[in-house]
């Protein structure tokens, strides 16, 4: 008899923001994930600007992981037009960013996308009117493509699923109804619904709560930094 897949302990956590002029440091603190878990996962927003500078900075810190790194870039990793530099200093020390890609550690799939906004079932932004409305759910739409194309490599019976961008709103409560449509969208939860799961995890929403579902009833995280979870630290354990 096939013995059962050993538990899988994912830290996910997001929104470091790392900024030139901060002096504080995540060294230790991923020395502690280090212990805790198995793989740590990133959910974006990475750099305050997207500054080449704060990377080197958050390259230095993730030296002190001993475990395997894996993420995706958020909003703020593209304010400076430098992203792709930014991902790259960050894989030069070893994380795996991802960006419409899928990889596998140890029997556990993890696909990883930005996302983007537009918005929440029945309210979601449609594509009409003036071409930049258009373009604007283009580029949702864009990335739930890339988001399912990543999703059908996957071979692992388990998967975690990275990304920015929320695809429900039960993990954004507490934010400003008003700017609901900028912090996700529904076409993520609809992508990833016609799949099955272990867990979704996102950033990008500093207010919310840590745990809601799909419409299918997946497993979703809010690990943004700044979300209280349970034990109360700055990221979350998922058992995978």
């Amino acid at each position: 008899m096939t013995e059962p897949s050993k538990p899988m302990r994912v830290a996910a956590m997001g929104d470091l923001h790392v900024r030139e002029d901060n002096e504080s440091s995540y060294r230790d603190l991923f020395g502690e994930i280090s212990r805790e878990a198995d793989v740590l996962v990133l959910a974006g927003d990475l750099t305050d600007l997207g500054k080449p500078k704060e990377a080197e900075l958050l390259a230095q810190d993730l030296k002190a992981c001993s475990i395997p790194v894996i993420g995706v870039l958020g909003n703020h990793d593209y304010e400076c037009g430098a992203h792709e530099e930014v991902a790259h200093i960050l894989r030069d020390a070893g994380m795996r960013v991802l960006d419409g890609q899928s990889c596998e550690i140890d029997g556990v799939g993890f696909v990883g996308v930005k996302g983007f906004a537009g918005g929440f079932g029945r309210r979601m932004l449609g594509s009409f009117g003036e071409p930049a409305i258009k373009q604007f759910v283009g580029e949702a739409m864009n990335e739930t493509l890339r988001l399912e194309n990543a999703m059908r490599q996957v071979k692992a019976k388990r998967s975690v699923v990275i990304l920015h961008y929320a695809p429900v709103t039960d993990t954004i409560e507490s934010e400003p109804l008003e700017i609901y449509p900028f912090l996700g969208s529904s076409r993520l939860a609809e992508t990833i619904d016609r799949f099955q799961v272990s867990a979704i995890v996102h950033g990008h929403a500093h207010r919310g709560r840590y745990e809601g579902r799909t419409p299918g009833g997946q497993p979703v995280y809010n690990v943004a930094r700044h979300i209280e979870k349970p034990g109360g630290k700055p990221y979350g354990i998922l058992e995978i």
